[in-house]
């Protein structure tokens, strides 16, 4: 089955389904319709995530239905029209990776008021918005560890940029603050953050605006990515540009899209976490909600299938919090192990 056939339904299929499947279930009972949001179509981060989402439904084994989508590009607009059509659909739980975490509130706020469960994971929803946000890893860690790994490979020393996502994107704003707090200690002192620009989480925006970076600032030595679109999509700009073993990239990638760039030493070692795992949990999470068998309030514990045991904890930022895991790093010497994973 193609890929797009397996991991996405259009709006047109959501209005059909809703012909047939649109009132809202009460708690406890069910086949359920859990509704996963994501930030855009197409997204091999993303697409990943719906496996983990697919694999929590088939596991839990009660007949629910997945609705899996994203708007065309990036926006936040794209994910209200969504998540309004959702409403009228009458599905039971909604999870969102938001493209922006205030103006999706009223939006989510309607969902909740229509007596449908709304969490957010990878990005999160500001709390009014959503009750919980399934956090893929601490916040400050996954902030932090870029530095050190682009500090590492420059040998704490040279020019670098950042190439994030959207300038509106919470996860990517959060991730960026923790950057710069761990930047602002004596040890990268001789390291300089040259210019922060967006690439929108599209490819060719991505590369072209690596290709800026290169013209703008000829003594640029490294480029720090949070964004696993921005990685591949800086990992071919520097092959291109000719500069292998003068730019050096690191950040946030998918294993089977940058393998070939750590192998080559263009991006020495990066961090991620499994994006089928997040899938996984915040399906399972949603599907809890919905039932009625956790009700998301702090201190509850709860299983999460194979990722075992989690706890509700409250984050003064994010609100109600269940964590995925600390990031893992990839290079050369374990690679092949992942690359064939996701």
């Amino acid at each position: 089955m193609k890929r797009k056939a397996l991991l996405w339904l259009s709006l047109v299929t959501m209005l059909m389904f809703s012909a047939f499947g649109g009132s809202v279930c009460a708690k406890g009972e069910g086949p359920f319709t859990i509704a996963v949001v994501v930030k855009s179509e197409g997204n091999p981060f993303f697409e990943a995530a719906g496996v983990g989402c697919r694999e929590a439904l088939e596991e839990l084994g009660a007949g629910d239905e997945l609705v899996f989508l994203g708007p065309e590009v990036p926006t936040v607009e794209g994910q209200i029209e969504i998540v309004s059509a959702l409403v009228a659909q009458g599905v039971d739980g909604i999870s969102i990776s938001a493209n922006e975490p205030n103006a999706l509130v009223p939006a989510c706020q309607r969902a909740e008021k229509a007596g449908i469960a709304v969490t957010s994971f990878d990005s999160f929803v500001s709390a009014d918005g959503s009750q919980l946000f399934v956090n893929q890893a601490d916040m400050e860690q996954v902030g932090r560890i870029q530095i050190q790994m682009m500090a590492e490979i420059l040998d704490y020393k040279g020019q670098f940029a950042i190439l994030s996502a959207g300038p509106t994107m919470a996860n990517q704003n959060t991730w960026i603050a923790w950057m710069l707090e761990e930047l602002a200690k004596p040890e990268y002192a001789d390291m300089e953050l040259a210019a922060i620009v967006y690439g929108m989480d599209e490819r060719e925006k991505s590369y072209s605006e690596a290709m800026g970076l290169f013209r703008s600032y000829p003594d640029l030595r490294g480029i720090v990515s949070p964004t696993t679109v921005g990685m591949a999509a800086v990992g071919r700009a520097i092959k291109d540009a000719g500069l292998d073993g003068k730019v050096f990239l690191t950040g946030l990638g998918l294993p089977s899209e940058m393998a070939a760039y750590i192998r080559e030493g263009i991006c020495p070692r990066m961090a991620l976490w499994n994006p089928i795992d997040l899938g996984y949990m915040a399906t399972w999470v949603t599907r809890l909600l919905v039932s009625g068998e956790i009700k998301g309030e702090v201190g509850e514990t709860f299983n999460v299938g194979r990722m075992g045991e989690r706890e509700i904890v409250m984050d003064p930022v994010l609100g109600k919090v269940v964590l995925l895991g600390p990031p893992f790093v990839f290079n050369q010497e374990n690679i092949d192990d992942w690359a064939d994973v996701y």
